[in-house]
Order: C-alpha cells, then sequence, then structure tokens
C-alpha cells in the first residue's frame, strides 16, 4: 500500500472471487513453464525488438517523466528492449489491475501497492521471485519488513522498491522552550507531553486519533500483534494482554493525562499532520514524507520541526508499519527474464536511490537506507533509522483488505476514546469481527 493512500477499497473481496477463477485458468500449472525464469538471474538479458509493458503509479514522483527518460535509456542500453512505461493513478489502480487480471491484459511488470501483492499473488498473477533475488544474490539486501510484506506462501511475488514509515515529528523550538529532549520510552513520553501542556495549555502535546497505523505501534511495542497464522488460518490477536497494554497505554494518553483533545479522537492522518502544521500540535505520529511537504507548505516552520522513532515501551523502537510499493511480474509476461532484469535496476543501485531522493520516499534496500541515516538529516535519518531497524507489515492475506475496508480498528478506537466500551470491551469485539472476516 503507498504510505499516504490508506487502505483499499472495501468490496475487493467480490471482485477477488471473480479474478481468482479467470487467473487460475490463465496462470495455473500449465503456464508455469511459459513463465519460468531461466537459471542464471545475474546473467545480462539482451532482447533486441521487444517492449517491456510497465505500470507505474502516478504522483508519488512528481516529476517522473524525466526519472523513466533515464530509466528507459539505461535499460534498452543494456537490454536492447524498448521500456513502455504506462502511469495509473492510485485512486482507480485496485480496480484496472483487477479487471486487467481477470481479462488477461496485464502489464510484464508493475508497482504494487504492499498491501495488494498478497492478494494478486493469491490469485495467481504474479509469479515467485525467490530464485531470482537468490540467484542475483540480493538475497538479505532488501528491507525485511517490505520482503514480509512481499512474501506469500513463502514465495516472494513483490520485491521491495521504496517505503515510508511512520515517526514523530515534533516541534524542536516548543520543546527547547519547554525545557525538555525527545522521550525514548512510554513514561518518558507521558512525562513530556506532561510538561508541555504546562509550558503551553493551548497546544495539544499528543493528539490521540482513531488512525489505525499510529495506534498500532503502541500494539507492536508492547509485544502485541494484530493477528497470527496456524497452518493455513489467520487467527486475530487483538485480544492478547499485550495488544491490552499497547491499546490501554494509547488511549490513555488521552483519557487520563489529559495530553489530547475529545475533537483529535476523529482525527485522520491528514488531519493530524494539519493540525501540527497550524501550530496546534506538539508532536504526532506521522510519515517520512511529510516533514518536507508541512515545510514547503509552511515556509516560517524551517528550523523548527525534527523526527524522533517512536519508543518503545522500556526503550528501543516500538515497530512502525512499512508502507510502499512492490515491483512484480505478472504471470502474463512473454520473457520474464527481460522483466526481472527491469525489476533488478529498479530496485537496487543508482536507480533506486534516485527515485528515493525525487519521492520523498526511501529506497527498499538495507544498504541504501544505512546510507541516508548515516547523513544525520535531522528530517530524515530518524525515519531511516525506524524503517531500518523496527519496521512492521501487517498481516499477509488478501482477507486483511476486508479489515481495512471496513474500518475495524478505527471503530474500535473511537468506541474506546468516547468512553463508550473499555479498552479490554473494544479489543474484544474487534478480535471477533476481525476473526468472522478470518474465518477462524
Amino acid at each position: 500500500m503507498h504510505p499516504t493512500r490508506g487502505s483499499r477499497r472495501a468490496g475487493t473481496a467480490a471482485l477477488l472471487v471473480c479474478f481468482s477463477v479467470v487467473a487460475a485458468a490463465c496462470g495455473g500449472e500449465d503456464s508455469e513453464d511459459d513463465t519460468a525464469f531461466g537459471e542464471d538471474a545475474d546473467a545480462t538479458v539482451r532482447a533486441e525488438g521487444e517492449t517491456l509493458d510497465v505500470w507505474i503509479m502516478e504522483g508519488t514522483n512528481p516529476d517522473a517523466g524525466p526519472f523513466f527518460e533515464d530509466v528507459e535509456a539505461a535499460f534498452t542500453e543494456e537490454t536492447g528492449a524498448e521500456l513502455n512505461v504506462q502511469f495509473v493513478p492510485w485512486g482507480s489502480a485496485h480496480d484496472q489491475f483487477v479487471n486487467s487480471i481477470a481479462g488477461g491484459t496485464t502489464p510484464d511488470v508493475a508497482e504494487v501497492g504492499t498491501t495488494w501483492t498478497s492478494e494478486f499473488a493469491d490469485a495467481g498473477a504474479l509469479v515467485d521471485m525467490t530464485g531470482q533475488v537468490e540467484g542475483a544474490g540480493l538475497d538479505g539486501t532488501y528491507v525485511e519488513g517490505l520482503v514480509e510484506a512481499g512474501t506469500y506462501e513463502e514465495g516472494l511475488y513483490g520485491v521491495p522498491w521504496y517505503a515510508g514509515v511512520r515517526s514523530i515529528v515534533y516541534r524542536t523550538d516548543v520543546f527547547e522552550a519547554a525545557g525538555v529532549e525527545p522521550p525514548t520510552t512510554w513514561e518518558e513520553l507521558v512525562e513530556v507531553g506532561t510538561t508541555l501542556k504546562e509550558h503551553d495549555p493551548e497546544m495539544i502535546p499528543f493528539p490521540v486519533s482513531n488512525a489505525a497505523f499510529p495506534y498500532l505501534s503502541f500494539v507492536w511495542g508492547a509485544g502485541g500483534d494484530v493477528a497470527e497464522l496456524d497452518g493455513e488460518t489467520w487467527t486475530a490477536t487483538l485480544d492478547s494482554p499485550e495488544a491490552l497494554e499497547g491499546t490501554q497505554f494509547y488511549t490513555d494518553l488521552a483519557l487520563e493525562h489529559d495530553l489530547s483533545t475529545p475533537a483529535a479522537s476523529t482525527w485522520d492522518e491528514a488531519a493530524l499532520r494539519d493540525a501540527f502544521a497550524q501550530g496546534d500540535a506538539a508532536m504526532i505520529v506521522s510519515g517520512s514524507w511529510t516533514p518536507g511537504s508541512i515545510i514547503e507548505a509552511n515556509p516560517d516552520l524551517e528550523g523548527k520541526i525534527g523526527a524522533f522513532p517512536i519508543p518503545g515501551k522500556d526503550g528501543g523502537l516500538a515497530p512502525s508499519f512499512l508502507g510502499g510499493s512492490h515491483l512484480g511480474v505478472f504471470e502474463t509476461a512473454e520473457n520474464p527474464d527481460l522483466a526481472w532484469s527491469f525489476v533488478r535496476m529498479m530496485s537496487t543501485g543508482e536507480f533506486a536511490e534516485q527515485w528515493g531522493e525525487e519521492s520523498g520516499f526511501f529506497p527498499g534496500t538495507g544498504e541504501l537506507l544505512e546510507q541516508i541515516a548515516s547523513e544525520d538529516d535531522p528530517l530524515v535519518a530518524p525515519f531511516a533509522t525506524q524503517m531500518n531497524e523496527a519496521g512492521a507489515s501487517l498481516p499477509v492475506t488478501p482477507l486483511y483488505g476486508q479489515i481495512e475496508g471496513a474500518q475495524i480498528i478505527p471503530a474500535m478506537l473511537q468506541s474506546i476514546l468516547s468512553e463508550k466500551v473499555t479498552a479490554e470491551e473494544g479489543l474484544g469485539q474487534a478480535n471477533d469481527e476481525m476473526n468472522e472476516i478470518f474465518g477462524s
């Protein structure tokens, strides 16, 4: 999933059933030989006269045209083949994929949102690239959390391309005036928030909203998880003691410690950013792609914004959701080896680095992330550290899209924050609703 775009729409389940049947007919065992990769994943592929059709999501890089002109030139020089890049709007991309899979008209390669990869793999539409990654010596190269999100039933169907992660963005000038430092534990987070509130009662120290991703870091930070896989069945685990501890702490920031406001309980992540940009909030959980855009829209905040990783309960880093995109090779690709050449070119080396620089997202390789973190940019390095050391993924199953579409977690948080239910009651209800979808 593109980290700024939210979850895919509800209703996909019905479409999934539809195109799974079609994909099974066109991409089953009989087609494996037609889409098999060559034995040498590190070989230079020559394919003069051929054209590779690629779909890239529109809008991630605001100036993608010149970038892909350079990619096309390098790709043609290396392979002899032409590159046909089609830009697809994020808003219509999922339906376009669904229709193309059903009709057997998929591209050779495409950018695929991380929460879509398992869905398309389950439908038989994507090719397993495990052998290619290992054969090219790239095993262990990519960021672990992104690899996990691209893995379905032990096969790697999405090679990490780029990603964003959430950490805590804060007002450095406000912290300095209040005499506080970025917290490194949950206890310190409460202490810092309390001091900020005493220093400036008009500013919200830490808005607590019903947005799922900021909240989940506290579940993960307490050692909890959303769900676990037992054999082939997912089971929700929000009713665990660890999930309860994380949920209780997160909601108590508002209900017990008074570090938020009732209005913030309905804010999505865009509203959180707006409140921060307008000077109404001292710190928020926000994405790595946001500080630059906040400063661009509010030049007066230049030099007044910093970031730090989300603290774990007793220190260290709390995991944070890695959102972004994979590159997938579709089973309809006429020349899978040529398709792999493109995936390798885009996901490693200079083009991966250049895309990250131009788009404001991070490349999907650990080496490039470590390089970025070492540059010590106060608005970049903390996110790179968060992503490389404490990235997390959601349950890798097509069913999780239904859970996102049903807004189960935001609805639960809203009920707890409005004190209609206790944290334990809310988690129990959400857990039951998730298990109905999981079928467990």
